[in-house]
This record gives C-alpha cells, sequence and structure tokens, in this order.
C-alpha cells in the first residue's frame, strides 16, 4: 500500500508538515511503518517557504531590509541548495501584517525590502527565484522593489520619486542602465493566482485597494498613476502589457515582475509541486491524501487541496481529504477532485481547543486512522 499524503497547513494550529505527520502515523498504524511519503504543500501564500525548506534540505537566511514603510527589518527567505533557488514571500518584507492598521495606506506603502531581499539572494548566488506575492501592503506597481534592484524612477527634475503609490504619479523617465546585470541570469517563477489586470475596474486599486487602507478618493487617483506609470513602461519595455491576467497582482508587482524581469506567473500550488515531485509520487500511488483547515464552497478556487486532488485525478488515483472544519457547501469540492472529505473533530469543544496544535494534530490522526481501517476493510472484502 503506498499512501501519498500532500496536507496544506491548518492555518494557526498545525503546519503543512505537521498536519501530513499527523496522516502518516494513521497510514502506518494500519499498514505499516513506511506505508506513507508526505510532502509539503502551499499555495505560494505563507507557509510556502517553511513548505520548500523542509522539503527539499534548504536553509533559511535572514537579511534586514525595509519595511512597508520603509522602517527596517529582519525579513527571513529560503535558499534550495540542490538548485540554487531562493524561495521568497513577499508579505515577510511588504506584508498587509507587518503595519498596524492605523498605518495601513498604499500611497505610503513601498516594494522595496522585496527587492533588497532579491538583491540578498543574487548575492549568495541565487539565479531561481519562486516569489509568492500574496498578502501585500502596497499598491505601488512593483516601483519600490524595482528601485533596490537598481531601476531608476525618476521625476521632471532628474530626482528618484519617493517611495510608495504616490511616486509613480511624479515618474517622468524611466531608466534600466543601473539595474543589477546579474538579473540578465535570473529566472522568476511567481505564485500568482489572480487574473486582475494592472488598471481599471477590476485593477489592483480598485479590487485591492480598500483592504490596504485606500480611501474611495485614493482609488482613482492611484489608478490614474498606474496607468502612467505603465505606459511610461512600455515606452522603454514594449513587451509590457497592463491588461496581462494578474499584471495587477499584488498592486501591480505582476505586472513589474512580468515587464522588467521577464517572469512568468503560474499557480502558487503548481510551482510547489513542481518543485517537490508530488506529481511523480502521485503516478505510484494508491491513495492519496490532502486537505487543509477549513474546507468550503471557495476551496476549489485555486485553492491547494483542489490542485492535489486535480493532479491525482490525472491518473485515476482515490483522493481524500481531511479538515479541521467543513462547511455545507464544501460539497462542491466532491466535483472537482476529492472523492469524500472528513472533518476532524470528535466532540463538542471550544475554538481555542480544537486549534490547540496536540488536540489538533490527535484528532487529525484518530480520524484518517479510522478512514484507512475502513480503506482497508472493503480492501480485504475485495480479495
Amino acid at each position: 500500500m503506498k499512501v501519498v499524503i500532500a496536507m496544506d497547513s491548518f492555518k494557526g494550529s498545525l503546519t503543512t508538515a505537521q498536519a501530513g505527520n499527523a496522516v502518516a502515523r494513521a497510514a502506518d498504524a494500519v499498514w505499516g511503518s513506511g506505508t506513507a511519503k508526505v510532502f509539503p504543500l502551499a499555495d505560494g501564500g505563507e507557509g510556502t517557504v517553511d513548505a520548500l525548506v523542509s522539503a527539499m534540505g534548504g536553509e533559511m537566511r535572514t537579511a534586514t531590509v525595509k519595511n512597508p514603510l520603509g522602517k527596517p527589518i529582519q525579513a527571513s527567505y529560503g535558499i534550495l541548495a540542490r538548485t540554487g533557488t531562493a524561495v521568497i514571500e513577499m508579505a515577510s518584507a511588504a506584508g498587509l501584517t507587518l503595519i498596524d492598521a492605523c498605518d495601513r495606506n498604499p500611497q505610503n506603502t513601498t516594494t522595496y525590502g522585496v527587492g533588497e531581499l532579491i538583491a540578498d539572494a543574487i548575492l549568495q548566488g541565487c539565479r531561481k527565484f519562486i516569489i509568492g506575492i500574496g498578502g501585500s501592503a502596497t499598491n505601488d506597481g512593483g516601483v519600490g522593489m524595482l528601485q533596490a534592484l537598481g531601476f531608476d524612477f525618476l521625476d521632471g527634475n532628474g530626482t528618484p520619486v519617493q517611495l510608495g503609490a504616490r511616486g509613480l504619479a511624479d515618474i517622468a523617465t524611466i531608466c534600466t542602465e543601473r539595474a543589477d546585470p546579474l538579473l540578465r541570469e535570473c529566472e522568476f517563477c511567481i505564485a500568482c493566482d489572480v487574473k486582475n489586470p494592472l488598471c481599471g475596474e477590476t485593477g489592483c486599486s480598485a479590487v485591492y485597494g480598500p483592504q490596504k487602507g485606500a480611501t474611495p478618493q485614493m482609488i482613482p487617483e492611484m489608478d490614474a498613476a498606474l496607468a502612467q506609470y505603465a505606459a511610461l513602461t512600455q515606452a522603454v519595455m514594449p513587451h509590457a502589457a497592463p491588461n496581462h491576467p494578474g499584471a495587477g497582482a499584488a498592486g501591480g508587482m505582476g505586472f513589474a515582475f512580468l515587464s522588467y524581469l521577464g517572469a512568468t506567473l503560474r499557480s502558487g500550488v503548481e510551482l510547489v509541486i513542481a518543485e517537490t515531485g508530488l506529481e511523480d509520487a502521485i503516478r505510484d500511488a494508491d491513495l492519496v491524501v490532502t486537505g487543509e483547515g477549513r474546507l468550503d464552497g471557495q476551496s476549489y478556487m485555486g485553492k491547494a487541496p483542489i490542485g492535489v486532488a486535480k493532479l491525482a485525478k490525472q491518473y485515476g488515483k482515490t483522493v481524500v481529504a481531511f479538515s479541521g472544519c467543513v462547511t455545507r457547501d464544501a460539497a462542491l469540492c466532491n466535483a472537482h477532485g476529492i472523492d469524500a472529505f472528513f472533518p476532524i473533530l470528535r466532540t463538542p469543544c471550544t475554538l481555542s481547543e480544537a486549534m490547540d496544535p496536540a488536540n489538533a494534530a490527535q484528532n487529525l490522526q484518530d480520524t484518517a486512522l479510522q478512514v484507512f481501517l475502513f480503506w482497508r476493510a472493503v480492501d480485504k472484502g475485495r480479495d
């Protein structure tokens, strides 16, 4: 019996590794030690660095960079030594959670720290990058990141524009001559699951600006500034496409990566699956197990467990999922590759009791054990 386990984290409770190992203990109890193979799972957002570093035998590195308000912080990223790949979460340097709610204003917040992380990784010898761009506090079109990498964005007086979205309206000239020449040797794969263009009614300012602190007055101002920035970019980068799906991701970071760094945008879970070799394991599996903290009617829209399930179905595999909680409309997941899912709560309890890591791990293991016992009994019945 070969069981492949790829569990997403139960946020606030279990990491991807802890969840996977709890299920593996149940599989080993039913079919013997070594039955299960555990793979990390993430969607390009929070937890992606930890998942890949732990799975690929990488190491963590810390650098001092600017936070969204330009203040120095310590931010971490991963290096996968075998492939020379840097794994970066944009949110570690430019995330919304790094600043207090009262200070959230996308006119002021910058992606400069993300560029500093990239520059640090280049100095460490990395030439391949996997970058998750979820959870940003910014709407600067990635200009801050590009400034940190040596690109010049100058106002009418030839002075570098200020950091943050408010600086975009002052851009008169874009110069690429001082950009880090090593960038030409680098490959950027960006974990991006949104399809928004840079500007307009479905652009980053209108759709995501409010959650980053934008007022109704700011939204058209930022949108117009991004449109001007895009036009100037097209003058120096003719291939730049502000309407490309995902250009508006993370306040325009998608546009910056596509236009200036030749990046590709891919589903976050697809990137993780490709990097960990999960597909090869699924091809040979008898049973595939996945899950996350909450399964609901939105889970099939790009969530990591559905990515696993869709891949498994390409090889005709049975997929079961475990979740901390399950909503009634989670039944939609059954039409997207998950054959059956199981909530793990076993007795009435408080939310804090349910999310206690020890309780959650035991509940997950116990629930998985019962499912695996049933699977084994059915298999014996077929013999």
